[in-house]
């Protein structure tokens, strides 16, 4: 009997021993995300890519820094490259504009920062810190949003530096086919036509636990091939695409208008503290949620004792994280 409690104290010590401990978990997006679909050079790429991102924001941990410094450097290094749909490589509206949406939450106060359809600012995670910790605002949109970019001296570009090849292409082949298919009728648990063929949601995301204990999350995104009518996801909404307490931090990615709905962020850090759920419970439950009622994506998640979750019912959803200790994981496929 001693030596089988010795051995179960043995395992378990190693167990814990073996526990991860996270400091930073990215998206890039969840959607079709097939292997098949997938060259060698974009897998690479991809893959590459995402551990720019990991070790940019991990760098900033390892100075000291806070989890919004690490937060706003991985996702800048995303919003920078064509791969995802956020800065750089944003998608197009019907209008034929890359239109941007982008937000943080820093969750040791709940402060919270966020922009909405802007068309010239370089990174809007930027500008949704400073809307965060310069304004007596939380969400600005539009012109209003570009004008504060400005005054704060944030980057601005001509809309011409968000043109890619294969976002414009991606419009033109949902604007042939809303052309030649009769409109249905659609409600907010269908899609229209025109998005049928545009299921890669490219939304990218950070969380990030620094050595202080504070959490940060934040999320930016281009939205949806040709979205009209100056249309916003969840991405820039506070408690939908994006939010953080002292507990846990969350960034979402996926058919927007269904995280809105399920107010998802939000409401897993209300299972966690009300309910008394883990974070792998309460994000899964969250997720399986959407899918009932009709949607698809995913999420990230970091708690404040290291551990993460990144759940998703897609065909793949591009993710990755690093420990404390500086160990990386990329995941790309279901």
């Amino acid at each position: 009997m001693k030596k089988l409690l010795l051995a179960s104290i043995v395992t378990f010590s190693l167990m814990v021993t073996a526990q991860k401990n996270y400091v930073l978990v990215i998206h890039g997006g969840a959607g079709t995300i097939l292997k098949s679909n997938m060259t060698d050079e974009k897998e690479i790429a991809y893959k590459a890519k995402l551990t720019e991102a990991l070790k940019a924001g991990y760098a900033e941990i390892q100075k000291g820094n806070t989890s919004i410094d690490a937060v706003a450097a991985s996702i800048m290094i995303m919003e920078d490259s064509p791969l995802f749909n956020a800065g750089k490589g944003a998608v197009f509206t019907a209008e034929g504009k890359n239109e941007l949406d982008a937000s943080i939450m820093y969750g040791k106060d709940k402060s919270a920062g966020a922009i909405a359809g802007v068309h010239t600012i370089r990174n809007p995670i930027k500008t949704a810190i400073a809307v965060m910790q310069k304004s007596e605002h939380v969400m600005l949109s539009g012109l209003g949003a570009e004008q504060f970019a400005k005054d704060q001296n944030l980057e601005i570009v001509d809309p011409k530096y968000f043109w890619t090849k294969e976002r414009w292409e991606g419009l033109q082949k949902l604007k042939q086919k809303e052309q030649s298919t009769s409109t249905k009728k659609v409600s907010q648990n269908t899609l229209p036509n025109s998005y049928e063929i545009d299921q890669k949601f490219g939304t990218v995301g950070a969380v990030a636990l620094d050595k202080s204990g504070n959490i940060t999350a934040g999320t930016s995104t281009g939205g949806m091939t040709n979205k009209k009518y100056g249309r916003i996801g969840d991405a820039p909404i506070i408690g939908a695409g994006t939010y953080a307490n002292s507990q846990v931090g969350i960034s979402a990615t996926g058919w927007g208008e269904y995280f809105i709905r399920a107010t998802a962020a939000r409401t897993i850090a209300a299972k966690m503290e009300f309910q008394n759920k883990d974070i792998k419970t309460a994000t899964q439950e969250t997720i399986d949620e959407i899918e009932k009622m009709g949607g698809d994506g995913g999420l990230i998640a970091l708690d404040k004792d290291g551990n993460i979750a990144m759940p998703f019912n897609t065909a793949g959803m591009y993710r990755g994280a690093i420990t404390e200790a500086g160990e990386i994981m990329i995941e790309i496929y279901k």
